[in-house]
């Protein structure tokens, strides 16, 4: 496994494979509860015994659901994988989704998070996206008081800008952004530099470039990435992932499955090393 392991705010080790967990709920709009409850509770506890230790999830995917399935799944584990969570998005309906940076909600939300999750404390807490009508340094100042307070190991953020970054470093720790990025997509470059730089985990959603109410990931199933998988005996999704594994030592890759047969593959990404010629070759065949 190429540089298995990262250290998330200098003192939570985890393999830099992680899951990112939305899809197990209901469809569409990742609304609801997951249909086999009982099917998604197994597929959790698959991938924490494949080696699995960090896990991505939010109050909105469901929402709430999704932290009640993880909670369940896996909170009897010891020692228990990391567990990385957001607040700051509500979602009322599959399409009705909308920011609430509000200090009040994240307080609250992080509340409900801790019980869902069934954790006296949230390893990584995560502002889902900046509110346009809250003072952005009121929203991560409502962080920074629940870490004081115990209630969250590391602050995190996601959907933010370089100088959005920036500006929540000078007021708390930061330990990991969440931005959208992939081979096909890499206007984040900036960010992700920045993280580097600091040491900041990097967790890149979309990493297959998908797309909401797509079944089918654009990295996926682009036949010229499938051409060069198959001198790697891989799969294309598989070459777009070990892509950001080599991109950065900071990035940790959360793709997200319902299916073990899928879990196994991407888990397996890790083992593809991959030449400065390769990583050319990938760039060169996912140019839009």
């Amino acid at each position: 496994m190429i540089h298995s392991n990262f250290l998330i705010g200098g003192d939570l080790l985890v393999n830099r494979i992680g899951m990112g967990t939305m899809r197990l709920c209901g469809q569409p709009g990742n609304f609801g509860p997951y249909t086999d409850w009982n099917a998604g509770l197994r597929l959790l506890r698959f991938a924490k015994d494949h080696g699995i230790n960090f896990f991505d999830t939010a109050h909105a995917y469901g929402p709430g659901w999704n932290e009640t399935l993880l909670g369940e799944a896996i909170s009897d584990s010891a020692p228990g994988p990391v567990i990385a969570t957001k607040g700051g998005v509500e979602k009322t309906a599959p399409d009705k989704v909308f920011p609430d940076g509000r200090p009040s909600q994240l307080r609250l939300r992080c509340e409900e998070s801790l019980q869902r999750l069934r954790v006296k404390r949230i390893d990584l807490y995560q502002l889902h996206r900046p509110d346009p009508a809250v003072a952005f340094t009121e929203s991560v100042g409502a962080l920074a008081d629940l870490r004081s307070e115990g209630k969250i190991r590391h602050v995190g953020l996601s959907n933010v800008t370089l100088e959005q970054l920036i500006l929540a470093m000078s007021i708390v720790p930061i330990a990991s952004v969440q931005n959208r990025y992939n081979v096909q997509e890499q206007t984040d470059t900036a960010v992700l530099e920045h993280c580097t730089l600091h040491g900041i985990a990097y967790l890149p959603w979309g990493p297959l470039a998908a797309v909401p109410f797509n079944k089918e990931a654009p990295l996926s199933t682009d036949a010229r990435l499938k051409e060069l998988a198959h001198r790697h005996h891989a799969t294309g999704g598989q070459l777009a992932l070990a892509w950001l594994l080599h991109r950065a030592p900071n990035i940790i890759i959360i793709p997200g499955t319902t299916d073990t047969g899928h879990l196994k593959e991407n888990i397996e990404c890790g083992r593809l090393q991959l030449s400065q010629s390769d990583l050319a070759e990938i760039e060169a065949a996912t140019r839009m």
